[in-house]
């Protein structure tokens, strides 16, 4: 029966139709009818205007403090007729800006449009033209990376007008549960991103399941390291300033290292956190001291592969959900288990959210059975934004409904019950992948190579090291007598696409294996070799030993040839992961101990070496060339991947 495969809590939160919604703050439980997100922040700004609500690095807001400018940029927004039903643009760096302009946008009515200042220009224009947002917010240093367009802009660190706001009695937000919260942009499969439209009875479903479940009072000290332009970030804000919680942002040093977010926790008392998967896996391992304010892990956007030592401090919560229905939509406690050798569950659904595994008869599939995950519920998105063939192929009619507008959301996931009625993951229909939580369309990927002028024809799949490292490989075919430039083909996609979606390594082909149906055969592609991977060209050769040895290390470590002396090494592929990688090699080979953020710092051989010969210097300068030619073959690394460089 349909009840058997078939899991929901959907009885734990009561119906949002009409914005009716039971919030539990310190103990007690009051409703409140006809309110959203924002209004629930102003509240709090009301009821505990000097409490702290936000700190970023040095600067630290206060509730008051947030809504106060909160209120000006709605107040702004407001004045040029903006409300329910615009969308407003917003490109700001991770900050106290992004947070309290988002706010903005929400209290006036309007959906926030999300956008990562680091995108390059041309995924930031086809967004903007895209959404056609009524007016964007950005800082002035970003204007050079953003288009002109019809829509209204406001330099956030410029000109913000000082409007007189009456902070005693807050304007509520003239939206309904129905109208659009936010619109985010995921990689799509037709070679272009799509909007993903989330309303606010969407977000408020999150929003309160999220307190329920975690038990957030305005004492929680909350973490934000998610990129801006991902759904997590939702997920790290509202949910804590609308019971008044505090929100910490990390830096962008310590938001992609296990070892300093670990100590940036500790030290900002963090009672709730979320970390990206490959990251999360990685602090799973380090030490953690008995007694931690941290008591809640929150993980998800790729798969887990590790379960918690036993004498962790705190609970780590796994969590599975697309985008289209507002990040999360399963959750579990993992449990010690460090024998087991299934992957950790994705657990059940959230409140109000309805799984159903189907088959490809939209049959549900029994207990133990693989089948494809379809979503149903409050936290369903709209659709996508200006593309309703798109959203008719992906928002389904639940077969299973009683009423005639009940949609699914087809997730291309494939998963199976467990028999105690949580959900394991198995992977995706097509070939959509994640790398370092970064969702990825290959399709993406090729549509934008293949419009460069060199290029015939192309395909994007994924590799791994032997230390469980994905990674994109590209293979190309060349358009006629087209001459290929890995470096050319690189510095053609990082203008277009995120750093996350330009392939490390670039292969030449003469065709695209297919199979016998005609599509294309991933499996029949060759690995990539001296003979087939596309070179580098104008390549800086190193022009001292130190050099010689560093791009040796990030060639064997990147698994790529023709290492120029500037390449960056995170443009190549590298990760903080990989950086630790490259610090014990040099530490193996120079003998000495170098921060992890010097990687950050310096990324390429030619800087790292100076920093290393400044390091060495007393010892350098009492060496002659052969005794320090000596010193370095003796040290050479034997771990850490360091290949050799590929001549």
């Amino acid at each position: 029966m349909l009840s058997e495969r078939t899991y929901s809590r959907g009885a734990s939160l009561p119906s949002l139709k009409r914005c009716s919604i039971a919030i539990s703050m310190e103990g007690k439980t009051r409703t409140v009818d006809n309110v959203l997100v924002p209004d629930l922040v102003a509240q709090r700004s009301m009821s505990g205007p000097e409490d702290l609500a936000l700190v970023s690095g040095n600067q630290v807001l206060t509730f008051r403090e947030l809504n106060g400018r909160a209120s000006q940029i709605s107040e702004l927004l407001r004045s040029w007729g903006v409300g329910a039903g615009s969308l407003v643009a917003l490109c700001l760096e991770r900050s106290a800006a992004f947070v309290t302009a988002a706010l903005g946008i929400l209290r006036s009515g309007a959906a926030y449009v999300p956008m990562d200042a680091a995108y390059p220009r041309e995924r930031l224009a086809f967004m903007l033209s895209d959404a056609r947002p009524v007016a964007l917010i950005t800082n002035q240093h970003l204007l050079k990376q953003l288009p002109a367009g019809e829509w209204r802009t406001i330099r956030a660190d410029v000109d913000l007008p000082k409007i007189e706001v009456d902070l005693s009695a807050p304007v509520p937000c003239p939206a309904t549960a129905e109208d659009l919260a936010y619109v985010i942009y995921t990689s799509g499969s037709t070679g272009r991103p799509k909007g993903v439209e989330i309303t606010h009875k969407n977000l408020l479903n999150l929003v309160l399941w999220h307190q329920k479940e975690f038990e957030v009072r305005p004492q929680d000290r909350a973490s934000q390291i998610a990129s801006q332009g991902f759904d997590a970030a939702v997920w790290e804000l509202w949910p804590y300033l609308t019971v008044g919680a505090s929100v910490h942002l990390a830096n962008e040093t310590t938001r992609s290292d296990s070892v300093e977010l670990r100590d940036w926790l500790l030290r900002q008392n963090i009672t709730i956190a979320f970390v990206p998967t490959p990251l999360a896996e990685r602090m799973l391992k380090l030490k953690w001291p008995l007694q931690t304010s941290l008591r809640t892990l929150l993980t998800g956007a790729d798969t887990l592969h590790t379960y918690p030592p036993p004498n962790l401090p705190f609970r780590v919560v796994n969590n599975y959900g697309p985008t289209e229905c507002t990040v999360v939509a399963t959750t579990c406690t993992v449990p010690a288990n460090s024998h087991s050798t299934n992957l950790p569950p994705i657990g059940r659904p959230i409140s109000n959210v309805t799984i159903f595994i189907l088959d490809e008869q939209l049959r549900t599939v029994p207990v133990g059975t693989t089948g494809e995950i379809y979503i149903g519920g409050a936290g369903v998105g709209r659709g996508y934004l200006n593309s309703p063939h798109l959203t008719a192929a992906k928002f389904v009619t639940n077969p299973f409904a009683t009423k005639a507008d009940d949609r699914l959301y087809r997730t291309g996931d494939l998963a199976r019950y467990l028999p105690d009625g949580q959900i394991a993951f198995q992977g995706r229909i097509d070939d959509q992948i994640k790398i370092r939580g970064y969702r990825i369309e290959p399709s993406e990927i090729v549509a934008t190579l293949n419009e460069h002028p060199s290029v015939q024809e192309s395909v994007v799949v994924t590799s791994e090291t032997q230390w469980d490292d994905k990674y994109l490989v590209a293979y190309i075919v060349p358009a006629s007598t087209a001459t290929l430039s890995a470096s050319v083909l690189r510095d053609f996609l990082r203008e277009r696409l995120p750093t996350s979606m330009v392939p490390r390594i670039f292969v030449k082909l003469e065709s695209i294996p297919v199979s016998i149906n005609g599509k294309v055969d991933t499996m029949s592609l060759p690995a990539p070799d001296m003979a087939n991977t596309i070179p580098n060209t104008d390549v800086v050769e190193p022009r001292t030993i130190v050099e010689e040895r560093l791009v040796q290390m990030l060639a064997g470590l990147l698994n790529v040839t023709d290492v120029d002396v500037h390449d960056n090494f995170f443009l190549l592929g590298g990760h903080s992961l990989l950086a630790a990688q490259l610090i014990a090699a040099i530490r193996d080979v120079f003998g000495i101990e170098l921060p992890l953020r010097t990687v950050f710092e310096l990324p390429t051989a030619a800087a790292l070496s100076i920093e290393i010969t400044n390091s060495l210097r007393t010892h350098v300068e009492a060496m002659n060339l052969e005794e320090l030619s000596k010193t370095l073959g003796a040290n050479e690394p034997e771990c850490n991947g360091c290949r050799g460089r590929k001549q």
